[in-house]
């Protein structure tokens, strides 16, 4: 695929959420879903690539933008411990594996995950999302 065609992918994803398209956000975007696959993403890993393909882009707009396109509903947030975030472009009801010595993050099987009951919220408070993270660790 070439960049151009990542470009507007890209820049079609922002406009599906009403995002204005700026150089950063697209290039991000491109990065993010320019090739049609879903990926798991940190913002050091996004930085990683952005430079890679040449893009000037600060760590700190990284991290903001991702924080932007997690709040319009174009990214999931998974937060593996309290200092690890991972952006999922995969938006839809899904559980995780977490390879805690490689600190990858790969999907799992939804039809493996058998949630049975949830406790019922405090009152004025609704249940948004339910995120299982399967934590693995080498034998």
């Amino acid at each position: 695929m070439t960049t151009a065609t990542a470009k507007r992918v890209g820049a079609e994803w922002l406009a599906g959420a009403h995002m204005r398209p700026t150089r950063q956000r697209v290039t991000l975007a491109a990065l993010l879903v320019g090739d049609g696959q879903n990926r798991h993403v940190t913002a050091e890993s996004l930085f990683d690539a952005s430079r890679k393909v040449g893009e000037k882009v600060s760590l700190a707009t990284v991290y903001n933008t991702l924080r932007s396109f997690s709040d319009a509903g174009l990214l999931r947030e998974i937060t593996v411990n309290g200092a690890k975030s991972y952006f999922d472009t995969d938006t839809t009801n899904h559980a995780h594996f977490y390879w805690e010595d490689s600190g990858e993050l790969a999907d799992a099987p939804l039809a493996d995950v058998k949630l049975c009951e949830l406790p019922e919220p405090p009152d004025g408070t609704e249940i948004s999302k339910v995120d299982v993270v399967i934590r693995l660790r080498r034998r």
